[in-house]
This record gives structure tokens, C-alpha cells and sequence, in this order.
């Protein structure tokens, strides 16, 4: 193992008909089915989709960093 670590970052949105929490949480279990070593989030930005003056979808915007294997 080495003495650094090196991190991509990744963009998602997510989406959900309940609250902003699960659109954060349905974003990162479909990254985590192809993505390894995921260490962190941010929320980049926070809108919806409206249909008869009612929220029908959240949508979250997040950035994920993870930890290059093996670095």
C-alpha cells in the first residue's frame, strides 16, 4: 500500500418520488453496484418535477469521490 492516496470524482443524479434523502440514497446503491471504494458525497444542486401543483419526483445532483484501487 502506498503512503497517498489518489480519488476520481464522479457526477449522479438521483431521483425519487419520496423525499431528497432516498434520491440521494437510490444514486449511490446503483453507483455502488459497478463502483468500488466509494468514500464521500456532495449534494451539487436540489430540484424537482412538478405535476398538479405537487412534487412528483426529487432529484438530486451529487458528486462521489472514490479511492483509486490500490493507491
Amino acid at each position: 500500500m502506498s503512503d497517498h492516496h489518489t480519488y476520481k470524482l464522479i457526477d449522479l443524479v438521483g431521483s425519487s418520488k419520496t423525499s431528497i434523502e432516498d434520491a440521494i440514497n437510490n444514486a449511490l446503491a446503483e453507483c455502488a453496484k459497478s463502483v468500488r471504494n466509494m468514500d464521500w458525497f456532495e449534494v451539487t444542486e436540489t430540484r424537482g418535477h412538478i405535476e398538479n401543483g405537487q412534487v412528483a419526483h426529487f432529484q438530486v445532483s451529487i458528486r462521489v469521490g472514490f479511492r483509486i484501487s490500490d493507491s
